[in-house]
């Protein structure tokens, strides 16, 4: 007899990998927000699916130019990477911080320079899931894929290469945790490294 019962609704047992993504704002400034609810679909080729809930800076700004990148979190630019998922997208100082840049080889797109791989995406489809609070989903092309030299053709087993890269994780509730299973730190916290006393803003991109 199965020992099964019903719970509430969630993703206690769903790891995912978190992404930077990067947009344009409309002055030709870059904007990054902090975004895990991502994943993979098929076109006729591998893509993209990515979706936001309520409405921020950065979704406001893919609908507008249909494209952007997607940075991979890692341990050595959490601390960044939860700072652009903490601070209000919407705050006019939110970016007045210093870190590097540049743009994607193929798409007008920032890429964070800090990062060993990212994608450059292209909006197939939107998809409105709620479109009073602003939930959306994009599913994407990917254009091009950026990796530092160092990744390719390593000959590391998969193991040691993704010790190398350094992946951060989340799961269920409010925590970061290394792709070993060290825990990083709660949302929010790594970000006070980049701004002491930033505080969550009311559109937080997370």
């Amino acid at each position: 007899m199965s020992n099964k019962i019903s719970v509430p609704i969630g993703n206690d047992f769903c790891p995912q990998t978190l992404f930077t993504y990067g947009t344009f704002k409309a002055d030709g400034t870059p904007n990054f927000g902090l975004f895990c609810w991502f994943s993979y679909c098929w076109f006729d080729e591998l893509g993209v699916i990515c979706a936001i809930g309520g409405h921020k800076q950065t979704q406001e700004r893919i609908l507008a130019n249909r494209v952007f990148s997607a940075n991979l979190v890692t341990e050595s630019n959490l601390a960044l990477s939860d700072y652009f998922g903490t601070a209000d997208g919407h705050d006019a100082d939110k970016m007045d911080i210093p870190f590097q840049w540049e743009r994607g080889h193929v798409l007008d797109v920032p890429v964070l320079t800090d990062c060993p791989f990212s994608f450059e995406l292209e909006v197939d489809k939107v998809i409105p899931t709620n479109e009073e609070e602003g939930d959306t989903v994009f599913l994407c092309r990917i254009r091009n894929v950026l990796k530092n030299a160092d990744l390719v053709d390593s000959g590391l087993p998969v193991d040691e290469l993704m010790r190398k890269v350094g992946a951060v994780r989340t799961a269920g509730g409010i925590e970061y945790w290394s792709w070993d299973g060290r825990h990083l730190g709660a949302w929010h916290e790594p970000a006070q490294q980049i701004k002491p006393g930033v505080v969550v803003g009311k559109a937080a991109q997370m």
